[in-house]
Formats: structure tokens, C-alpha cells, sequence
């Protein structure tokens, strides 16, 4: 009888859990460089959520390019991320990008046109994943920013 009231405790607490909204993805800010040298720039960025759930979940950032100045030079890599319930909450988004990538012959417009403005045209384009139980959601991004560059 005791397993009974436990497992029906657990069956309760479970569906009393609201889990079928989606966070919802509010915006990408602070996109900046973080440091750079010969070998590679860093980017970072954080990406904003709502999550109006009663429980977390976790999101996962695999896949999202990073386009500079209309040439694609890397991927974010970050960690899964746990999801806080009822609550608005950022992302930190890195990516190393290898400065030959930005730096190369085929672009040397585009490059120079960089270097006198200071400042260059990041774009974060891919897929953000939210998981929880068994639902799960994935969010487009396509978001660009003008980013000054530190010489």
C-alpha cells in the first residue's frame, strides 16, 4: 500500500507539471570578441530564453554556424545547458574561430573593408534544441551583428 501512495505521489506530481510550452527564445545580445591573436579569434555571445514551465529541461547548441563577413569560419561549442523552471535566463555562446579563416586571399575586400571600419559582420545561424521528458523543441536562429573589432 505504501509503494502504491509513493507511485501515486510521483504519477501525480509528474502531470500537475506544466511541460508542454516551449521556452521561448527571446533574442541573441553582447555579441563581442573576446580575444584574438594570429592563430584564432574569440567570439562569445549569449543567447536569451523565457521558460514559463514549472520544470527545466536542458538545451543543446550543436551545429550553430558562425558567418563573418559572409564566409563561414566555425561552430559554437558549448556544454548542455540545464534549463531553470519559470524563469528568464541566458546562454553563453563561444566560438574559436581560426583568424587564417578571416585572414585568407579570397576575401581581401572584405578583409580590408574590416580593418578600416574596425568591426566586422558576425551572423549565429543554426539550431538551438530543447529537451524535457519526451518533448523536445528545436529554434532557428539567423540573428547578425555589427562587432568592433579590439586592434
Amino acid at each position: 500500500m505504501k509503494k502504491l501512495i509513493i507511485l501515486s505521489t510521483i504519477l501525480l506530481t509528474i502531470l500537475s507539471c506544466k511541460v508542454n510550452e516551449k521556452p521561448e527564445f527571446l533574442r541573441i545580445e553582447n555579441i563581442e570578441v573576446e580575444d584574438s591573436n594570429n592563430e584564432f579569434i574569440i567570439l562569445t555571445a549569449d543567447a536569451f530564453f523565457n521558460n514559463p514551465n514549472t520544470i527545466g529541461g536542458k538545451l543543446e547548441t550543436d551545429g550553430i554556424k558562425v558567418v563573418v563577413n559572409d564566409i563561414e569560419v566555425g561552430t559554437v561549442s558549448s556544454k548542455t545547458f540545464n534549463v531553470p523552471a519559470k524563469k528568464e535566463f541566458s546562454i553563453p555562446l563561444k566560438a574559436n574561430i581560426p583568424a587564417n579563416k578571416i585572414l585568407n586571399l579570397n576575401n581581401l575586400s572584405g578583409l580590408l573593408n574590416s580593418v578600416l571600419n574596425k568591426g566586422m559582420q558576425v551572423q549565429y545561424k543554426g539550431e538551438i534544441k530543447y529537451k524535457v521528458f519526451g518533448f523536445s523543441h528545436k529554434y532557428a536562429l539567423d540573428e547578425i551583428q555589427d562587432v568592433k573589432i579590439k586592434l
